[in-house]
Parts: structure tokens; C-alpha cells; sequence
């Protein structure tokens, strides 16, 4: 197979399919909902303090910042599946690729913890985001 028949465009596009579309919003919504349990088991009921430390200021991780960072994160992923879809024959599994490398890169951010409660419970919503995105993002329509 020749390196040509990578980048041709795809045939169908499920960027532009109304059910994937649908399905991939409720993804992006999972994820952030998944994140905000994850945060909601650490910080309130736990009593974890979710502190990090960013250019020698702490600073609480709140619920909204986890709905808004996990928010970003999907549509972001959502958008770059979506053009490598349209781009290439193998957008998704190249996205696939660069996606478990984005989320291994992720995780340098929860070592800006305060703690080794809060960097356990941070990295766990970057892993529970990317395990409801990679493999929600990609799956494909039955029929």
C-alpha cells in the first residue's frame, strides 16, 4: 500500500453524518461528566484538596475548571478526528494514535499537584476523559 492511499480523502465522512455527529456530542458530554465524578468522589467526599501549583501560584481545581478543561478536550479531539477523517483514509486510526499520545503527554499536568492525594486524583480524571473519548470518539455506526 503506498503512502498516496494514506492521505487520499475518505470516502464517506462521518464527520458530516447527523447520528455521528449526535453520538460524538454525547461522547464529548460523557466525558465531562465522567471527569466531574471523578472529581466529585476526590474533592467533596473524600476531602482531597485539588491544588495545583502553576507558575508558583496554588490554585483549587473546582468543578467548573473540570467541566471546562474536559469540555475543551472533547470538542478539540472531536474536531481533529473529524479534519483527519476528511483528509485521510485512515484519519481514524491515525487520530487513535495521536490521541493516546496526547493523553500520555496529559498527564505532566497533574504533577503540578499539591500532594500526592491530589496528583492520584487529578490523573485519574485525565485517564477517565481519555478512556471515554478514545475509544467513544472513534466507534462506528452499526448498520
Amino acid at each position: 500500500m503506498s503512502a498516496r492511499s494514506d492521505l487520499a480523502p475518505a470516502s464517506t465522512t462521518p464527520a458530516t453524518d447527523r447520528p455521528t455527529q449526535v453520538r460524538r456530542l454525547v461522547v464529548v458530554a460523557g466525558a465531562s461528566v465522567a471527569a466531574l465524578a471523578v472529581w466529585a468522589v476526590a474533592d467533596p467526599l473524600a476531602g482531597i484538596d485539588l491544588t495545583v501549583r502553576l507558575s508558583g501560584a496554588e490554585q483549587h481545581v473546582g468543578a467548573g475548571a473540570v467541566v471546562a478543561a474536559s469540555l475543551v478536550a472533547g470538542f478539540a479531539a472531536w474536531a481533529s478526528l473529524a479534519l483527519l477523517e476528511r483528509l485521510m483514509r485512515r484519519g481514524r486510526r491515525i487520530w487513535t494514535v495521536l490521541a493516546v499520545v496526547v493523553l500520555a503527554l496529559s498527564l505532566s499536568g497533574p504533577l503540578g499537584a499539591v500532594g500526592a492525594a491530589s496528583l492520584v486524583a487529578l490523573a485519574c480524571m485525565h485517564l477517565t476523559v481519555g478512556a471515554v473519548l478514545i475509544p467513544g470518539l472513534t466507534v462506528r455506526r452499526r448498520g
